[in-house]
Order: structure tokens, then sequence, then C-alpha cells
């Protein structure tokens, strides 16, 4: 497991991150033909510096939303007519959800892009965020905001195949614990993703 990585190791180790990510990719049944999803969207994956190390910042969805209510994710949303690209998506949803401002984020690289079985097309965006960042969540949409070392989430043997009936079908899935957080579904499947290249790259 690659430990204390530097801003600088996880820029250089997103250029060479390609592919393709899915909710699919576990379960044989059913197909795995890219592109199937329909709808774009983006998401930031904030990093920031702290007196323990590097920190990964998450939100817990309100639970009323009609979309993934109550679960864990990043900062992120379904483009809108407004936005120029994919990156401004993400950088507008991180400022309505988590008051973060576009000037406080560098751009370390993106992820593959991710399918979900809500028919989302997922681009992650991976960002070093400024130390003065303040959080402040949107209580429209977001529960909590909470941070999780990146040293947690780079141990691959916290992560575990988790399944669930859907539709009368079992559907199989990324999850992990922290101090009684479950992040499941897409939003780990990007971060096993990221973590375990992140690994190969820097080990």
């Amino acid at each position: 497991m690659a430990r204390n990585l530097t801003f600088g190791q996880i820029r250089a180790g997103l250029q060479s991150y390609t592919g393709e990510s899915s909710d699919f990719m576990l379960n044989e049944n059913i197909s795995t033909n890219f592109p199937r999803a329909s709808k774009p969207a983006s998401v930031l994956i904030p990093l920031v510096s702290k007196s323990d190390g590097i920190m990964v910042t998450f939100t817990r969805r309100a639970s009323h939303l009609k979309y993934h209510a109550g679960q864990i994710s990043f900062p992120g949303g379904k483009q809108e007519d407004g936005d120029v690209d994919s990156l401004a998506t993400a950088l507008r949803e991180a400022r309505e959800e988590i008051n973060l401002d576009p000037s406080q984020v560098e751009i370390l690289g993106q992820c593959p892009c991710h399918e979900t079985v809500t028919d989302f097309r997922i681009t992650p965006y991976v960002g070093k965020v400024s130390p003065q960042f303040a959080p402040l969540a949107q209580i429209e949409e977001v529960a909590e905001i909470f941070d999780v070392a990146l040293d947690f989430l780079m141990n691959m043997d916290n992560y575990r195949i988790e399944s669930v009936m859907r539709d009368g079908r079992k559907y199989r899935y990324i999850g992990l614990n922290y101090h009684g957080y479950h992040i499941w579904g897409a939003t780990a499947r990007i971060l096993y993703g990221l973590t375990n290249h992140l690994n190969e790259q820097c080990n």
C-alpha cells in the first residue's frame, strides 16, 4: 500500500489513469457495453492537506433527494445547460453543496467516467483544495460534510464486495465502512478504481 502520497504523486498517477468504470462491472449477468448511461454528471473528489495528512471530503446526501438519498457521495450532480463542460459542472456543484469557491481548487486530473444503474455517466475530477477552505453544507441537498484520511482509502483491505437485491436480481457492488459511515455504490467504485491505480503507480 502506498502511504503518505504527495499531491505531485497523485497528479502524476492520474495522467496514466484511463479505462472504464461502471456499477455493472461486478455483475456478469448484466451487459457492460459502454457507453450505456445517458445523463451526464460530474463530481469533485476534494483533497485537503491537514495536520494528519491528506484528507478526502465527502458529503452525506439529504434524505429527501430523488437520487441516492442519504448516501455518502462526493460533491457533484447532473450537468446543466449553463455548464460549459463537465469540469464546470463539478466546480459549480461543489460551490453549491459545500461552499467551495473554484478559486480554492487546483485540479490534479480526472478519473475514467463512471456509469451508474440510475443512468448517470459521471466524470470524476480530483482537486487539491486550499487549507483555508471552510465547508458549509447546503441544507437542501447535503445533510453532513466529513473527511476521511486518504491513507485509509489507499488500504485496499478496507474494501469488500457486498450485495443487494434489486428488481428481483442480486446486484454486487464495492463497499467500505469508516467510523459509522457506509460508503458504497458509485462513490466506492470510483474510490476503489482511483486508489488501486495510485497504489500500482506509486509502489
